[in-house]
């Protein structure tokens, strides 16, 4: 049998195995650019999330670079090889640029080559501190990869390879790390994240992306710490958090930084949802539920993660703390929890500077969880289906998969029959869409039309009128144009008298 030292060298060895097939790729591109820092008297090496990918047989075609050049010198280098180059990054000794590359086809080896487009960044060798009232990290610059190394984040990021010679460099145990799947630090945790809180969220969100644990060591710092997240921008943690639930595995991320204290800082109302259980357990545990529906959510996606639908499946209770009620029966009420979860959500989406369109998308879902509530086993007029279409708009497929997400009930038939009610509701949905163009519900009448029937020109009157025959369409559907006319020289006439 073999025993743990032999599995763990098993492991190591498909690891490089991976890692030298997908430096092999990229090489044409990557030893070509390393040949021209050569030429010109400085080093290079492929590093940190571009090592640890290679590492795992999922390299891409963004890769960074290390280097001993400075920026301006970088400049130089790459802006005769590059296709375009770009200097947003250059206050941080970062340089961007673009190449376009004809490479083999890993898929079909001794196939044509493909025309491949390539995102650089080349970093000089650098430290990044914080101070204690500072958003922004202060950058100096480094003499040597070596110290460049044991500053970067974790020892899965902290690997690097020499270019063009391919020679790994990992004086922090990464690849072993990585083999064993844990989240270690360079150096102390306590230092690493004192030079960069935003760390502890990115321990958080690589435990999610890649699956990997996260060492109890850094545990103990990230919860000892939390506190320090609060000097780093909005933006910054923004980004973060939403890798972490466009991610494979975002429960893991996120119950890490719930149980070490961070989400009490950046998302408050996720730890929240803990709330405590009543006497008689009357009540599901809120906090699980909401990360179950996450999960059932991310099964319907079907064009990949979709972030205002993750996010509105964790967010849909979050009005559940304020509402709850004990009621004189035993029973536990949150009324009007979406109401007061949607404007919760906005508020909090827009602190963390979300863009305004998902921010209201996001809050329009959670407005809207509920409504299906309402329909019990098929009640609903054609009138309500309507303006169920209506409400939600473009939200409506998002709707469908996060009313259904919702449904965590253990109870089968109950779940069935909830699972049965709705494909009932998406069914009359279709009918309706084909009769009548639900997706474009609109008056039977224009606006012109409006103006030219009654005689009168633009102002609030021709808005008034068209709120009337759009409630008109949504009560009775489509109407011919003379029973639309008709219908509004009736309501003008009562609005004149009036």
């Amino acid at each position: 049998m073999p025993n743990a030292n032999e599995d763990n060298l098993s492991a190591l060895s498909q690891v490089q195995r991976r890692a030298v097939s997908e430096l092999l790729r990229v090489s044409p591109v990557a030893d070509d650019l390393a040949r021209r820092f050569q030429e010109a008297g400085f080093s290079l090496a492929l590093v940190g999330g571009s090592v640890r990918d290679a590492l795992l047989g999922r390299l891409g075609n963004d890769l960074d670079f290390t280097t001993d050049a400075r920026p301006e010198d970088v400049l130089k280098i790459v802006r005769p090889w590059a296709d375009a180059v770009w200097e947003v990054g250059i206050a941080f000794g970062t340089v961007g640029c673009q190449k376009d590359a004809r490479i083999e086809d890993t898929d079909r080896p001794g196939g044509p080559a493909v025309e491949q487009r390539f995102q650089i960044e080349i970093t000089t060798y650098r430290s990044e501190a914080y101070d204690r009232t500072s958003r922004k990290p202060e950058v100096s610059y480094g003499d040597s990869i070596e110290e460049d190394l044991v500053r970067r984040d974790f020892t899965v990021n902290a690997m690097a390879v020499s270019l063009p010679e391919k020679e790994f460099i990992d004086p922090h145990g990464g690849l072993r790390d990585l083999a064993e799947r844990v989240l270690r630090t360079p150096g102390t945790p306590e230092d690493s994240f004192s030079d960069d809180p935003l760390r502890m969220m990115r321990a958080a969100r690589f435990a999610a992306q890649l699956d990997f644990e996260v060492a109890p060591d850094v545990v103990a710092a990230m919860t000892a710490m939390a506190e320090r997240i609060d000097i780093v921008s909005a933006e910054r943690v923004r980004e973060e958090l939403s890798k972490l639930i466009l991610s494979a595995h975002p429960r893991k991320g996120l119950t890490l930084l719930v149980d070490t204290g961070l989400a009490e800082r950046v998302l408050p109302e996720l730890p929240a949802l803990r709330l405590e259980r009543d006497e008689h357990h009357r009540h599901k545990d809120v906090y699980e539920h909401s990360l179950i529906v996450l999960e059932q959510a991310m099964a319907l996606e079907t064009d990949g993660p979709d972030l205002a639908l993750r996010i509105a499946a964790l967010l849909h209770d979050v009005g559940k703390p304020r509402t709850r009620r004990f009621e004189s029966d035993g029973r536990v009420s949150f009324h009007h929890h979406e109401v007061v979860g949607a404007k919760m959500t906005k508020k909090r989406l827009t602190a963390l500077k979300y863009p305004n369109d998902l921010v209201k998308d996001v809050s329009h879902l959670v407005e809207l969880h509920l409504r299906f509530h309402g329909y019990g086993t098929g009640e609903w007029t054609d009138s309500a289906v309507r303006r169920y279409v209506r409400d939600a708009g473009p939200l409506l497929d998002r709707l469908h998969k996060l009313t259904r997400s919702d449904c965590t009930t253990r109870n089968k038939r109950k779940a069935t029959a909830l699972s049965r009610a709705y494909d009932g509701l998406e069914e009359r949905i279709g009918q309706l869409q084909e009769q009548e163009e639900l997706d474009a519900i609109r008056p039977d009448l224009n606006g012109n039309e409006i103006m030219e029937i009654l005689g009168v020109g633009p102002g609030p009157v021709i808005g008034e009128a068209y709120t009337f025959l759009l409630e008109l369409r949504l009560e009775n559907g489509p109407m011919e144009r003379d029973a639309a006319t008709a219908a509004l020289k009736e309501w003008w006439a009562k609005e004149s008298k009036g």
